[in-house]
């Protein structure tokens, strides 16, 4: 009876293998019959296997004796299994040769030195809320809330780095945006606080709105909004645990009696004085995308009499004013609280509206996001060895893969 390809090989040790002379330095789609030297000196390297036929074999050396700090992904064709189940493999075992057969649909392909690679990706994130409204003749609205996974950098608030999530692959994870809140052009009624941004289990909280014309407290938020006064004092709304800070208190006696700043996240709004607006907290800077951007800063308070108003902190916030001219929006996918409009000669000036948030996420350049179903607004950049995806607006899911 005639050899089948697989026993002749066993038995001969030739295993019919083509060597590959170009050593692997990045990801690769192997052939079957052949083998591949495999350098990760630089980082993971994925090898994804051939469609497979009962005796194939793919053979693969690591070169430079480095799969121990920098695996070897192998992946299947399609729905093709590796050691009968459906997930990847890797090796992690220095100086391994891992030499792959295909045995049937029901085993798929087989090898030593590989275990199971659970289809897992770790990933970094950037979660920040939309800022709150600024006030009628009144606070700057505080700045959404801002929690961050990345490197060593610092959560609002003055919290931790927090731990990146490990997201499994094919499965669904909820994303939300949040808006910038409105301002509220009426007496008595304080501005809008920001709107929630979500990333899976991870929540940010809206910017605090602002207090209005003519005696409120700021609105705890992510960060607080600022308070406002006509003759009295009032209290800073209140921000959220390694998030954001406090907006600032405003100031009882004329000419100005000046609004509170919003609340940001690197830094508390400024209480306003006799004669000017606070100025709204400072932001936070993050390199996640690749260059450093500043983002969810507290909104300036506005001022009575033309006084000198409060400028928003750094990181997408608009000033408050001290006239009737009402205070310009923040910036968009910032996180930014909006200014407090002031009072001239007749009538106050309105706030301006919240930046809205966004949501940043960075994962191995080995995987692909996509957004099934729709509802997102999102674009993907690589940097390095990472992608990174902004997503600035909508309500969906994402999926990596």
């Amino acid at each position: 009876m005639a050899l089948t390809k697989l026993t002749k090989n066993l038995i001969d040790g030739t295993f019919g293998t083509e060597w590959d002379s170009t050593i692997q330095t990045s990801n690769f789609t192997a052939v079957a019959g052949k083998g591949y030297f495999v350098n990760t000196t630089s980082g993971e390297i994925t090898v994804t296997l051939p469609a497979g036929v009962v005796g194939d074999e793919v053979t693969i050396q690591d070169y430079a004796g480095t799969f121990d700090t920098n695996l070897l992904n192998i992946i299947s064709n399609g729905s093709e299994k590796i050691q009968g189940r459906t997930t990847d493999a890797k090796c992690i075992v220095e100086n391994a040769t891992v030499y792959l057969v295909y045995q049937d649909a029901t085993q798929g392909w087989n090898a030593d030195n590989i275990v199971d690679n659970p289809p897992l990706v770790s990933t970094s994130y950037l979660v920040i809320a939309g800022g709150g409204g600024g006030g009628y003749c009144g606070g700057g609205g505080g700045a959404g809330g801002y929690r961050n996974s990345y490197a060593s950098e610092t959560s609002g608030g003055g919290g931790s780095t927090e731990t990146p999530l490990i997201l499994t692959k094919g499965t669904n994870y909820n994303v939300t945006v949040g808006g910038g809140g409105a301002p509220v052009n009426s007496y008595s009624t304080t501005a809008a606080s920001g709107v929630n941004s979500v990333f899976s289990t991870i929540t940010s909280d809206g910017g605090g709105g602002a207090g209005n014309h003519p005696d409120q407290n700021g609105v705890t938020g992510g960060s607080g909004g600022g308070a406002c006064s006509s003759g009295n004092a009032f209290t800073g709304g209140s921000g959220t645990t390694n998030q954001g800070y406090a907006g600032g208190n405003s100031n009882n006696s004329s000419p100005g009696w000046g609004s509170g700043g919003g609340g940001g996240a690197g830094g508390g709004g400024v209480t306003g004085t006799s004669t000017t607006g606070g100025n709204g907290g400072v932001g936070l800077s993050s390199l996640i995308t690749g260059s450093s951007v500043t983002r969810a800063g507290g909104g300036g308070g506005g001022v009575q009499g033309f006084n000198t108003a409060g400028t928003g902190g750094t990181g997408g916030t608009s000033d408050g004013t001290n006239s009737n001219a009402t205070a310009s929006d923040a910036s968009p996918n910032t996180g930014g609280g909006a200014g407090g409009g002031g009072w001239g000669n007749s009538a106050p000036g309105g706030g301006g509206n919240g930046g809205s948030g966004i949501v940043i996420l960075r994962y191995t350049n080995t995987a692909t996001l996509t957004n099934p179903g729709g509802g997102l607004t999102l674009s993907t950049a690589t940097d390095g060895s990472d992608k990174v995806t902004s997503i600035t607006g909508g309500t969906g899911n994402i999926q990596l893969n």
